[in-house]
């Protein structure tokens, strides 16, 4: 895990313990690690690219969740817009790498500064803190409204297991969100571990748009939390056609699902789940 996760003393307090001296024992705890990351973007050229935003994530798989960030928030559209990503060192000491600089293929456009887009994230919401829903209602490339995927409700059951099976960090600190891009068949194709859902997100659709994989037709993403309107939006910018999650899903949620032509599958725990939008490509 290296830096994401860390070591801790924490006093146990166990009521049901038989001896009364060991109801409170002192012993290591492992936490997940929790670091800001400055995303800077901008042309090449001499001098330091501008930050474009710092959100509070789990270390690891640093480049793909700043490049799943660019595509999920409409800055790019393809790892063709990405001339360079790399991480950079930072100003702590000792230095830990919590900096990429993202240099821009030529023709791309520069973000620029906008009073309705604050890009200040935590690893709690993807969106908090921009001005208005309109700033963040980005469109995707991609239809995924035609997208012929049809996924056996038996199959859909059996994700939630396949995806907590290989969730080492949440093994270890039982503090990490999990997103998981299975195929058609129900096979892992790519999981992600972070403090936050979406920035367990960005990292897996950063990995497909790294490996030249968008659009992701014809398969389910998988998330271990609710299904937000952040969560909602970034699959269908990566063209994804189904999005489960283990919990609720959120109204605004389902609007941009419906609005994608996305199925959206919810509280999907055992073998129930809540299908709320796109219920053609769940089959019985």
């Amino acid at each position: 895990m290296g830096r994401a996760s860390e070591r801790r003393g924490v006093v146990r307090v166990d009521l049901d313990a038989a001896e009364a001296g060991r109801r409170r024992v002192r012993r290591p705890d492992t936490l997940a690690a929790e670091e800001p990351l400055e995303i800077r973007v901008g042309p090449a050229g001499p001098g330091r690219r501008p930050p474009l935003t710092v959100t509070m994530r789990t270390p690891g798989a640093d480049l793909d969740l700043a490049v799943g960030f660019l595509l999920t928030e409409g800055l790019i559209r393809s790892a063709d817009d990405v001339s360079t990503a790399q991480l950079c060192a930072g100003t702590e000491t000792p230095n830990t790498y919590n900096v990429v600089d993202v240099t821009l293929a030529p023709g791309v456009p520069d973000p620029v500064s906008d009073v309705t887009r604050h890009f200040h994230t935590t690893s709690a919401c993807g969106v908090c803190g921009k001005a208005s829903i309109d700033a963040v209602r980005t469109r995707s490339l991609f239809d995924v409204s035609e997208d012929p995927l049809s996924v056996p409700a038996e199959l859909l059951a059996e994700l939630p297991q396949r995806l907590r099976a290989e969730q080492r960090g949440f093994d270890r600190t039982g503090g990490l969100h999990a997103a998981g891009l299975f195929d058609a068949d129900g096979e892992l194709v790519v999981l992600r571990e972070d403090v936050g859902r979406h920035n367990a997100v960005d990292k897996v659709v950063g990995w497909a748009v790294r490996e030249h994989r968008l659009p992701l037709a014809g398969h389910v993403l998988l998330v271990s939390g609710r299904a937000s309107f952040e969560l909602t939006q970034k699959a269908w910018m990566a063209g994804v056609p189904l999005l489960a999650a283990v919990s609720a899903p959120s109204t605004l949620a389902v609007d941009v699902a419906t609005e994608a032509g996305l199925t959206l599958v919810g509280f999907l725990r055992g073998r129930t789940m809540n299908v709320y939008t796109g219920g053609h490509r769940v089959t019985s």
